[in-house]
């Protein structure tokens, strides 16, 4: 059995499944979906995977560790309603991932890309080169061709709703270990003047 000297963390209403690989320091917000063999590594720092998210199989996230570490290491956030579709890869050294973004099946994000909201990496798209895509930029073809996305990405809901009824019918799931923190007595108590 291996052990781990750093936590995760699983908020109510996250669907999980057992068979995943989770390694670090992972905070997963509550509505979040990831499916099985997905790989998530916060090697290089905390990674906050905020609400709302769908991470399918075989999806891969890494938090690369800074030749230069810093102390406390900087954290990883991928904003809310983030789609990773099959078999896509994200590295990172640090820094925000935006809101509402689809990263298509098989698609790379390098370690210098920085990512904005709204954008659509295209299915095998691989981005290595240093940039910031600004937000509704969608990346698409062999050539990696680029253009601002001409509407908004739709909402993921009804998705993770369906995958949020249906998982539990077919894997194994981890259960939430974040619980809502019960006021303390301190706050309780009447303000003495």
């Amino acid at each position: 059995m291996t052990h781990y000297c750093y936590s995760i963390k699983i908020l109510p209403g996250a669907t999980v499944c057992e068979d995943c690989t989770l390694e670090g320091d992972i905070t997963i917000g509550g509505g979040t979906v990831i499916h099985p063999r997905v790989t998530i590594i916060a090697e290089g720092g905390p990674i906050i995977i905020a609400e709302y998210c769908i991470i399918e199989e075989y999806s891969t996230i890494i938090h690369k560790k800074n030749e230069q570490p810093e102390n406390p290491p900087k954290p990883l956030f991928i904003g809310a309603h983030n789609v990773f579709e099959v078999g896509c890869r994200l590295e990172s050294l640090c820094g925000h991932i935006g809101e509402s973004n689809v990263f298509e099946c098989k698609s790379f994000v390098g370690i210098d890309v920085k990512i904005g909201s709204g954008c659509v990496i295209g299915a095998a798209c691989s981005l290595n080169a240093p940039q910031t895509l600004p937000d509704n930029t969608v990346i698409w073809g062999s050539e990696h061709n680029n253009r601002e996305a001409l509407e908004k990405q739709p909402s993921q809901l009804l998705q993770l709703d369906f995958l949020g009824k249906v998982m539990p019918n077919y894997h194994r799931l981890r259960k939430s270990n974040v619980h809502k923190r019960q006021m303390s007595r301190q706050s309780q108590e009447p303000a003495k003047s």
